[in-house]
Protein backbone atom coordinates (compact mmCIF):
# COMPACT_ATOMS: atom_id res chain seq x y z
CA UNK A 1 0.00 0.00 0.00
CA UNK A 2 0.94 3.89 -0.22
CA UNK A 3 1.98 5.46 2.66
CA UNK A 4 -1.70 6.50 4.50
CA UNK A 5 -1.96 9.42 7.04
CA UNK A 6 -4.52 9.96 9.61
CA UNK A 7 -7.29 12.29 9.16
CA UNK A 8 -7.21 13.53 12.73
CA UNK A 9 -10.44 15.99 12.30
CA UNK A 10 -12.65 12.77 10.57
CA UNK A 11 -12.35 10.14 14.20
CA UNK A 12 -12.69 11.36 17.61
CA UNK A 13 -11.28 8.28 20.14
CA UNK A 14 -13.14 7.91 23.62
CA UNK A 15 -12.23 5.61 26.07
CA UNK A 16 -15.27 4.52 28.39
CA UNK A 17 -15.15 2.08 31.13
CA UNK A 18 -12.35 -0.49 29.44
CA UNK A 19 -14.26 0.32 25.98
CA UNK A 20 -12.27 1.52 23.12
CA UNK A 21 -15.14 4.11 21.46
CA UNK A 22 -14.34 5.84 18.12
CA UNK A 23 -16.41 8.87 16.39
CA UNK A 24 -16.22 8.78 12.68
CA UNK A 25 -17.15 12.90 12.75
CA UNK A 26 -18.31 13.12 9.47
CA UNK A 27 -21.83 10.81 10.45
CA UNK A 28 -21.74 10.79 14.13
CA UNK A 29 -21.82 7.52 13.71
CA UNK A 30 -20.52 5.45 16.75
CA UNK A 31 -17.51 2.31 16.75
CA UNK A 32 -16.35 0.30 19.72
CA UNK A 33 -12.83 -0.84 18.23
CA UNK A 34 -11.64 -4.43 18.50
CA UNK A 35 -7.71 -4.89 19.40
CA UNK A 36 -7.06 -4.40 15.68
CA UNK A 37 -8.64 -1.47 15.08
CA UNK A 38 -6.90 0.07 18.31
CA UNK A 39 -3.60 -0.95 17.16
CA UNK A 40 -4.13 0.68 13.58
CA UNK A 41 -5.39 4.22 14.84
CA UNK A 42 -3.26 4.15 17.82
CA UNK A 43 -0.17 3.54 15.14
CA UNK A 44 -1.11 6.31 13.02
CA UNK A 45 -2.19 8.75 15.65
CA UNK A 46 1.60 8.19 17.05
CA UNK A 47 3.68 8.88 13.84
CA UNK A 48 0.99 10.38 11.36
CA UNK A 49 1.99 8.65 8.15
CA UNK A 50 3.15 5.40 8.06
CA UNK A 51 3.36 2.72 4.85
CA UNK A 52 2.83 -1.20 4.67
CA UNK A 53 6.58 -2.13 6.03
CA UNK A 54 5.93 0.30 9.13
CA UNK A 55 2.36 -1.53 10.04
CA UNK A 56 4.20 -4.71 9.61
CA UNK A 57 7.12 -4.17 11.61
CA UNK A 58 4.89 -2.44 14.41
CA UNK A 59 2.02 -4.60 13.76
CA UNK A 60 3.12 -7.69 12.21
CA UNK A 61 3.75 -10.22 15.19
CA UNK A 62 -0.01 -9.13 17.23
CA UNK A 63 -1.98 -9.63 13.71
CA UNK A 64 -2.68 -11.60 10.47
CA UNK A 65 -1.74 -9.56 7.84
CA UNK A 66 -5.39 -9.62 6.61
CA UNK A 67 -7.08 -8.96 9.34
CA UNK A 68 -4.57 -5.39 9.41
CA UNK A 69 -5.69 -5.00 5.89
CA UNK A 70 -9.16 -5.31 6.31
CA UNK A 71 -9.06 -2.90 9.21
CA UNK A 72 -7.11 -0.52 7.01
CA UNK A 73 -9.66 -0.96 4.31
CA UNK A 74 -12.50 0.06 6.60
CA UNK A 75 -10.23 3.32 8.13
CA UNK A 76 -9.63 4.27 4.06
CA UNK A 77 -13.26 4.04 3.19
CA UNK A 78 -14.42 6.32 6.15
CA UNK A 79 -11.64 8.52 5.09
CA UNK A 80 -10.13 8.19 8.39
CA UNK A 81 -6.79 7.23 6.41
CA UNK A 82 -6.42 8.67 3.66
CA UNK A 83 -3.58 8.56 0.78
CA UNK A 84 -0.76 10.70 2.07
CA UNK A 85 -0.16 12.31 -1.45
CA UNK A 86 -4.31 12.86 -1.88
CA UNK A 87 -4.86 16.50 -0.87
CA UNK A 88 -8.61 15.72 -0.46
CA UNK A 89 -11.79 16.54 -1.95
CA UNK A 90 -12.93 19.94 -1.15
CA UNK A 91 -16.00 20.65 0.87
CA UNK A 92 -19.45 20.14 -1.23
CA UNK A 93 -21.79 22.23 -0.78
CA UNK A 94 -24.92 20.87 -1.01
CA UNK A 95 -26.98 23.13 -3.72
CA UNK A 96 -30.88 24.34 -2.65
CA UNK A 97 -33.36 24.90 -5.83
CA UNK A 98 -35.98 24.49 -3.83
CA UNK A 99 -37.47 24.84 -0.08
CA UNK A 100 -39.59 22.42 0.80
CA UNK A 101 -40.77 23.79 3.98
CA UNK A 102 -42.29 21.69 6.90
CA UNK A 103 -42.99 24.10 9.19
CA UNK A 104 -44.39 27.60 9.51
CA UNK A 105 -44.28 29.74 12.44
CA UNK A 106 -46.60 32.44 12.92
CA UNK A 107 -45.80 35.03 15.15
CA UNK A 108 -50.12 36.26 16.36
CA UNK A 109 -49.02 38.62 18.34
CA UNK A 110 -45.52 40.84 19.48
CA UNK A 111 -46.70 41.67 22.78
CA UNK A 112 -47.09 39.83 26.06
CA UNK A 113 -48.58 40.19 29.45
CA UNK A 114 -45.15 39.80 30.91
CA UNK A 115 -41.95 41.97 31.54
CA UNK A 116 -39.78 39.09 31.97
CA UNK A 117 -35.77 40.48 32.38
CA UNK A 118 -33.97 38.81 30.27
CA UNK A 119 -36.52 38.38 27.20
CA UNK A 120 -34.46 38.55 23.80
CA UNK A 121 -37.23 41.02 22.74
CA UNK A 122 -35.94 44.65 23.46
CA UNK A 123 -39.35 46.13 22.07
CA UNK A 124 -41.40 44.71 24.49
CA UNK A 125 -45.61 45.73 24.65
CA UNK A 126 -48.65 44.51 25.98
CA UNK A 127 -50.50 42.56 24.23
CA UNK A 128 -53.18 45.81 23.39
CA UNK A 129 -50.13 47.23 22.07
CA UNK A 130 -48.54 44.40 20.00
CA UNK A 131 -48.74 43.77 16.64
CA UNK A 132 -51.03 41.52 15.86
CA UNK A 133 -51.06 38.89 13.16
CA UNK A 134 -54.63 38.96 11.21
CA UNK A 135 -56.60 36.01 10.06
CA UNK A 136 -55.68 36.94 6.14
CA UNK A 137 -51.76 37.07 6.87
CA UNK A 138 -52.22 33.66 8.39
CA UNK A 139 -54.43 32.05 6.08
CA UNK A 140 -52.09 33.28 3.52
CA UNK A 141 -49.25 31.83 5.58
CA UNK A 142 -50.91 28.39 5.53
CA UNK A 143 -51.40 28.25 1.91
CA UNK A 144 -47.67 28.78 1.47
CA UNK A 145 -46.62 26.55 3.73
CA UNK A 146 -49.01 24.03 1.81
CA UNK A 147 -47.57 25.16 -1.67
CA UNK A 148 -43.98 24.78 -0.42
CA UNK A 149 -44.84 21.01 1.50
CA UNK A 150 -46.37 19.57 -1.43
CA UNK A 151 -44.29 16.56 -1.26
CA UNK A 152 -45.14 16.04 2.76
CA UNK A 153 -47.45 13.87 4.30
CA UNK A 154 -47.86 16.16 7.38
CA UNK A 155 -47.42 20.37 8.13
CA UNK A 156 -46.33 21.44 11.47
CA UNK A 157 -48.13 24.96 12.40
CA UNK A 158 -45.89 26.97 15.30
CA UNK A 159 -47.88 29.95 17.12
CA UNK A 160 -45.46 31.92 18.84
CA UNK A 161 -45.45 35.74 20.67
CA UNK A 162 -45.03 37.65 22.20
CA UNK A 163 -47.50 35.85 24.28
CA UNK A 164 -49.41 33.56 21.66
CA UNK A 165 -52.71 33.12 23.56
CA UNK A 166 -53.16 36.58 23.58
CA UNK A 167 -54.47 36.23 20.40
CA UNK A 168 -56.67 33.18 21.02
CA UNK A 169 -59.24 34.44 18.59
CA UNK A 170 -56.56 33.91 15.42
CA UNK A 171 -55.22 30.63 16.81
CA UNK A 172 -58.59 29.29 16.93
CA UNK A 173 -59.53 30.89 13.11
CA UNK A 174 -55.98 29.41 11.79
CA UNK A 175 -56.49 25.80 12.94
CA UNK A 176 -59.86 25.31 11.94
CA UNK A 177 -58.83 26.45 9.05
CA UNK A 178 -55.95 24.32 8.30
CA UNK A 179 -57.69 21.25 9.58
CA UNK A 180 -60.28 21.43 6.94
CA UNK A 181 -57.75 22.64 4.29
CA UNK A 182 -55.52 19.28 5.41
CA UNK A 183 -58.25 16.80 5.05
CA UNK A 184 -58.93 18.27 1.54
CA UNK A 185 -55.12 17.53 0.54
CA UNK A 186 -55.32 14.22 2.14
CA UNK A 187 -52.36 15.41 4.54
CA UNK A 188 -51.96 15.86 8.40
CA UNK A 189 -51.22 18.59 10.59
CA UNK A 190 -49.51 19.46 13.98
CA UNK A 191 -50.08 22.59 16.01
CA UNK A 192 -47.67 23.42 18.55
CA UNK A 193 -47.13 26.65 20.97
CA UNK A 194 -45.09 28.20 23.72
CA UNK A 195 -46.67 30.09 27.01
CA UNK A 196 -45.45 31.89 29.83
CA UNK A 197 -48.95 29.54 30.76
CA UNK A 198 -50.79 32.69 32.70
CA UNK A 199 -53.49 33.25 30.42
CA UNK A 200 -54.68 29.48 30.50
CA UNK A 201 -58.78 28.51 31.18
CA UNK A 202 -60.07 25.38 31.36
CA UNK A 203 -62.08 26.33 28.23
CA UNK A 204 -58.71 27.13 26.61
CA UNK A 205 -56.88 23.98 28.12
CA UNK A 206 -60.41 21.62 26.95
CA UNK A 207 -59.63 22.78 23.55
CA UNK A 208 -55.69 22.59 22.93
CA UNK A 209 -56.72 19.02 24.24
CA UNK A 210 -59.43 18.77 21.70
CA UNK A 211 -56.93 19.94 18.48
CA UNK A 212 -54.12 18.00 20.48
CA UNK A 213 -52.11 21.26 20.04
CA UNK A 214 -48.22 20.45 21.97
CA UNK A 215 -47.73 22.87 24.25
CA UNK A 216 -44.55 23.95 26.02
CA UNK A 217 -44.84 26.37 29.24
CA UNK A 218 -42.32 28.57 29.85
CA UNK A 219 -41.37 28.03 33.55
CA UNK A 220 -37.67 28.50 35.42
CA UNK A 221 -38.25 26.58 38.57
CA UNK A 222 -39.35 26.87 42.09
CA UNK A 223 -40.97 30.29 43.20
CA UNK A 224 -37.53 32.20 44.19
CA UNK A 225 -35.75 31.40 41.04
CA UNK A 226 -38.67 31.86 38.56
CA UNK A 227 -40.01 35.28 40.26
CA UNK A 228 -36.50 36.70 40.13
CA UNK A 229 -36.85 37.63 36.09
CA UNK A 230 -40.73 36.61 35.14
CA UNK A 231 -42.41 39.16 36.58
CA UNK A 232 -45.39 41.03 34.93
CA UNK A 233 -45.55 44.40 33.95
CA UNK A 234 -46.17 45.74 37.26
CA UNK A 235 -42.63 43.80 38.65
CA UNK A 236 -44.79 41.42 40.39
CA UNK A 237 -43.32 37.26 40.74
CA UNK A 238 -45.92 35.16 38.84
CA UNK A 239 -45.16 31.65 40.25
CA UNK A 240 -47.92 31.32 41.81
CA UNK A 241 -50.02 31.97 38.99
CA UNK A 242 -48.14 29.90 36.43
CA UNK A 243 -47.94 26.89 38.88
CA UNK A 244 -51.45 26.77 39.76
CA UNK A 245 -52.35 27.36 36.01
CA UNK A 246 -49.86 23.76 34.92
CA UNK A 247 -51.47 22.34 37.86
CA UNK A 248 -54.72 23.06 36.37
CA UNK A 249 -53.27 22.00 32.46
CA UNK A 250 -51.59 18.72 33.63
CA UNK A 251 -54.78 17.57 35.26
CA UNK A 252 -56.98 18.11 32.18
CA UNK A 253 -54.29 17.94 29.24
CA UNK A 254 -53.83 14.52 28.02
CA UNK A 255 -53.23 15.10 24.34
CA UNK A 256 -49.35 15.17 24.78
CA UNK A 257 -46.53 15.45 26.59
CA UNK A 258 -46.39 18.65 28.02
CA UNK A 259 -42.61 20.25 28.92
CA UNK A 260 -41.01 22.97 30.14
CA UNK A 261 -38.33 25.30 28.88
CA UNK A 262 -36.04 27.01 31.24
CA UNK A 263 -34.11 29.91 30.72
CA UNK A 264 -30.78 30.19 33.00
CA UNK A 265 -29.74 33.42 33.85
CA UNK A 266 -27.55 35.19 36.32
CA UNK A 267 -28.81 34.08 39.78
CA UNK A 268 -31.63 31.12 38.18
CA UNK A 269 -28.38 28.64 37.37
CA UNK A 270 -29.79 25.01 40.20
CA UNK A 271 -29.93 23.14 37.64
CA UNK A 272 -30.83 20.00 39.39
CA UNK A 273 -33.30 21.85 42.11
CA UNK A 274 -35.18 23.87 39.23
CA UNK A 275 -35.09 19.98 36.97
CA UNK A 276 -36.42 18.17 40.24
CA UNK A 277 -39.64 20.82 41.28
CA UNK A 278 -40.73 21.15 37.32
CA UNK A 279 -40.39 17.21 36.96
CA UNK A 280 -41.23 15.76 40.03
CA UNK A 281 -43.09 18.07 41.89
CA UNK A 282 -45.44 20.21 39.16
CA UNK A 283 -45.45 17.07 37.01
CA UNK A 284 -44.14 18.35 33.69
CA UNK A 285 -43.33 15.08 31.18
CA UNK A 286 -39.57 17.07 30.59
CA UNK A 287 -37.49 19.98 31.16
CA UNK A 288 -35.20 21.70 28.45
CA UNK A 289 -32.68 24.40 29.76
CA UNK A 290 -31.86 27.32 27.74
CA UNK A 291 -28.45 29.28 29.22
CA UNK A 292 -28.92 33.28 28.04
CA UNK A 293 -25.76 34.17 27.10
CA UNK A 294 -26.82 37.03 24.25
CA UNK A 295 -29.76 38.75 25.82
CA UNK A 296 -30.60 42.22 24.96
CA UNK A 297 -29.21 42.92 28.86
CA UNK A 298 -25.77 41.68 29.31
CA UNK A 299 -26.47 41.79 33.61
CA UNK A 300 -28.53 38.60 32.89
CA UNK A 301 -26.10 36.64 31.08
CA UNK A 302 -24.10 34.11 31.76
CA UNK A 303 -20.35 34.94 31.76
CA UNK A 304 -17.75 31.92 31.00
CA UNK A 305 -17.32 31.26 34.66
CA UNK A 306 -20.95 30.72 35.32
CA UNK A 307 -21.95 29.16 31.70
CA UNK A 308 -19.38 26.27 32.90
CA UNK A 309 -20.79 25.64 35.94
CA UNK A 310 -24.07 25.53 34.07
CA UNK A 311 -22.59 22.47 32.02
CA UNK A 312 -21.16 20.51 34.91
CA UNK A 313 -24.45 21.13 36.61
CA UNK A 314 -26.24 19.25 33.35
CA UNK A 315 -23.71 17.01 33.54
CA UNK A 316 -24.71 15.68 36.83
CA UNK A 317 -28.35 15.60 35.90
CA UNK A 318 -27.25 13.68 32.99
CA UNK A 319 -25.48 11.24 34.87
CA UNK A 320 -28.93 10.60 36.94
CA UNK A 321 -30.50 10.47 33.53
CA UNK A 322 -28.26 7.47 32.84
CA UNK A 323 -28.99 5.77 36.27
CA UNK A 324 -32.95 5.71 35.24
CA UNK A 325 -32.07 4.75 31.98
CA UNK A 326 -30.29 1.71 33.30
CA UNK A 327 -33.40 0.98 35.17
CA UNK A 328 -35.41 1.16 32.10
CA UNK A 329 -36.83 4.87 33.25
CA UNK A 330 -36.89 8.16 31.36
CA UNK A 331 -36.36 11.18 33.87
CA UNK A 332 -37.43 13.83 31.03
CA UNK A 333 -34.02 15.58 31.03
CA UNK A 334 -34.48 17.04 27.34
CA UNK A 335 -31.30 18.34 26.79
CA UNK A 336 -29.75 15.31 27.51
CA UNK A 337 -32.34 13.25 25.31
CA UNK A 338 -31.82 15.24 22.15
CA UNK A 339 -27.86 14.56 22.58
CA UNK A 340 -28.50 10.85 22.90
CA UNK A 341 -31.16 11.17 20.10
CA UNK A 342 -28.31 12.95 17.76
CA UNK A 343 -25.86 10.40 18.72
CA UNK A 344 -28.18 6.62 18.46
CA UNK A 345 -29.67 7.96 14.71
CA UNK A 346 -26.09 9.41 13.74
CA UNK A 347 -26.50 12.66 12.94
CA UNK A 348 -25.19 14.16 10.38
CA UNK A 349 -25.86 17.91 10.24
CA UNK A 350 -24.36 20.43 6.96
CA UNK A 351 -26.30 23.67 8.47
CA UNK A 352 -27.16 24.25 12.34
CA UNK A 353 -31.13 23.81 12.14
CA UNK A 354 -34.15 23.72 9.83
CA UNK A 355 -34.18 27.64 9.83
CA UNK A 356 -34.82 28.93 6.33
CA UNK A 357 -34.70 25.09 5.51
CA UNK A 358 -37.70 23.38 6.37
CA UNK A 359 -39.01 26.24 9.09
CA UNK A 360 -39.64 29.77 8.25
CA UNK A 361 -41.50 32.17 10.47
CA UNK A 362 -44.55 34.86 9.28
CA UNK A 363 -44.24 38.10 11.29
CA UNK A 364 -47.92 40.56 11.24
CA UNK A 365 -47.19 41.86 7.82
CA UNK A 366 -46.65 38.74 6.48
CA UNK A 367 -43.02 39.09 5.70
CA UNK A 368 -40.81 35.48 5.63
CA UNK A 369 -38.11 35.38 8.60
CA UNK A 370 -35.34 32.61 8.69
CA UNK A 371 -37.38 31.83 12.56
CA UNK A 372 -38.97 33.49 15.20
CA UNK A 373 -36.15 35.06 16.75
CA UNK A 374 -35.45 37.23 14.06
CA UNK A 375 -38.98 38.56 13.61
CA UNK A 376 -38.08 42.21 14.36
CA UNK A 377 -34.60 42.08 13.87
CA UNK A 378 -32.74 43.76 10.93
CA UNK A 379 -31.62 40.70 9.41
CA UNK A 380 -32.98 40.30 6.27
CA UNK A 381 -36.31 38.83 4.87
CA UNK A 382 -36.76 35.97 2.45
CA UNK A 383 -39.82 36.63 0.51
CA UNK A 384 -43.51 37.27 1.95
CA UNK A 385 -46.84 35.39 2.00
CA UNK A 386 -48.33 37.40 -0.88
CA UNK A 387 -45.46 36.53 -3.59
CA UNK A 388 -43.89 33.56 -2.10
CA UNK A 389 -40.08 32.51 -0.72
CA UNK A 390 -37.31 34.65 -2.25
CA UNK A 391 -35.70 31.10 -3.30
CA UNK A 392 -32.83 32.62 -5.00
CA UNK A 393 -32.01 34.82 -2.24
CA UNK A 394 -33.20 31.75 1.17
CA UNK A 395 -30.65 28.99 -0.92
CA UNK A 396 -27.83 31.48 -1.35
CA UNK A 397 -27.96 32.04 2.43
CA UNK A 398 -28.14 28.69 3.08
CA UNK A 399 -25.69 27.35 0.67
CA UNK A 400 -23.20 30.30 2.76
CA UNK A 401 -24.23 28.35 5.77
CA UNK A 402 -22.44 25.35 5.08
CA UNK A 403 -19.29 26.72 4.88
CA UNK A 404 -17.70 27.82 8.23
CA UNK A 405 -14.27 26.88 7.10
CA UNK A 406 -12.53 30.64 7.84
CA UNK A 407 -14.14 30.16 11.38
CA UNK A 408 -12.41 26.74 11.95
CA UNK A 409 -15.37 24.47 11.83
CA UNK A 410 -14.02 22.65 9.17
CA UNK A 411 -11.70 20.45 11.12
CA UNK A 412 -14.15 20.82 14.57
CA UNK A 413 -14.78 17.22 15.89
CA UNK A 414 -18.70 18.29 16.13
CA UNK A 415 -19.02 20.20 13.01
CA UNK A 416 -21.90 17.08 12.60
CA UNK A 417 -23.69 17.96 15.59
CA UNK A 418 -23.32 21.43 15.90
CA UNK A 419 -22.76 22.86 12.34
CA UNK A 420 -21.83 26.49 13.51
CA UNK A 421 -24.61 27.01 16.25
CA UNK A 422 -27.42 28.77 16.37
CA UNK A 423 -27.90 31.83 13.85
CA UNK A 424 -29.72 33.85 15.80
CA UNK A 425 -26.75 33.22 19.14
CA UNK A 426 -24.33 34.33 16.58
CA UNK A 427 -26.37 37.03 15.37
CA UNK A 428 -27.28 38.33 18.69
CA UNK A 429 -23.58 38.19 20.06
CA UNK A 430 -21.42 38.53 16.84
CA UNK A 431 -23.65 40.43 14.43
CA UNK A 432 -23.19 37.64 12.05
CA UNK A 433 -25.35 34.89 11.63
CA UNK A 434 -22.48 32.65 10.77
CA UNK A 435 -20.03 33.28 13.17
CA UNK A 436 -19.50 30.19 15.74
CA UNK A 437 -20.76 30.37 19.55
CA UNK A 438 -17.16 30.77 20.19
CA UNK A 439 -18.12 30.64 24.34
CA UNK A 440 -19.57 27.58 23.01
CA UNK A 441 -17.41 25.52 21.66
CA UNK A 442 -15.38 24.05 24.58
CA UNK A 443 -18.48 23.46 26.31
CA UNK A 444 -19.93 21.57 23.33
CA UNK A 445 -17.56 19.44 22.32
CA UNK A 446 -16.99 18.67 26.45
CA UNK A 447 -21.17 17.80 26.15
CA UNK A 448 -20.55 15.56 23.05
CA UNK A 449 -17.94 13.76 24.82
CA UNK A 450 -20.29 13.13 27.55
CA UNK A 451 -23.01 11.90 25.71
CA UNK A 452 -20.54 9.18 23.57
CA UNK A 453 -19.33 7.89 27.23
CA UNK A 454 -23.65 8.21 28.22
CA UNK A 455 -24.91 6.26 25.00
CA UNK A 456 -22.10 3.56 25.81
CA UNK A 457 -22.87 2.94 29.29
CA UNK A 458 -26.54 2.29 28.77
CA UNK A 459 -26.01 0.40 25.52
CA UNK A 460 -23.96 -1.98 27.83
CA UNK A 461 -26.54 -2.11 30.61
CA UNK A 462 -29.41 -1.60 28.87
CA UNK A 463 -29.40 -1.70 24.70
CA UNK A 464 -33.69 -1.94 24.92
CA UNK A 465 -33.93 1.58 26.52
CA UNK A 466 -33.26 3.43 22.78
CA UNK A 467 -36.02 1.13 21.13
CA UNK A 468 -38.45 2.03 23.75
CA UNK A 469 -37.60 5.51 24.51
CA UNK A 470 -35.87 7.10 21.43
CA UNK A 471 -38.07 8.14 18.70
CA UNK A 472 -37.79 6.06 15.51
CA UNK A 473 -35.20 7.97 12.79
CA UNK A 474 -37.69 10.09 10.50
CA UNK A 475 -36.43 12.50 7.93
CA UNK A 476 -35.41 16.02 9.19
CA UNK A 477 -36.21 19.54 7.96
Amino acid sequence: MNALTLIRHNAHRLDVDGHAMLMHVPTTSLFEMDDVSRGVYELFRRVGVADAALLELELGHLFSPQDLAECVQSFVSLDILRDAADPGKPMTIQKVEDIALSTIVLNVNTGCNLACTYCYKEDLTTPAKGERMDFETARKSIELLLQQAASRDSINVVFFGGEPLSNMPLIRQVVDYAETRVAELGKAVEFSLTTNGTLLTEAIVDWLNAHRIAITVSMDGPRALHDKNRKTVGGRGTYDVVAAKVRMLLTRYDARPVGARVTLTRGVTDVLAIHDHLKNDLGFAEVGFGPATSGPISVFNLDDTLLKRVFEDMKVLGRHYVDAAIRGENIGFSNMHQLLTDIAQGMKKAVPCGAGLGLLAVDKDGDLHLCHRFVGSNQPTYGNVDDGVDVPKLSAFIEGAQDRSEFGCKTCRIRSICAGGCYHESYARQGDPFAPVYHYCDLLRDWVDFGIESYTRIMQANPSYFRRHLEPRRARQ
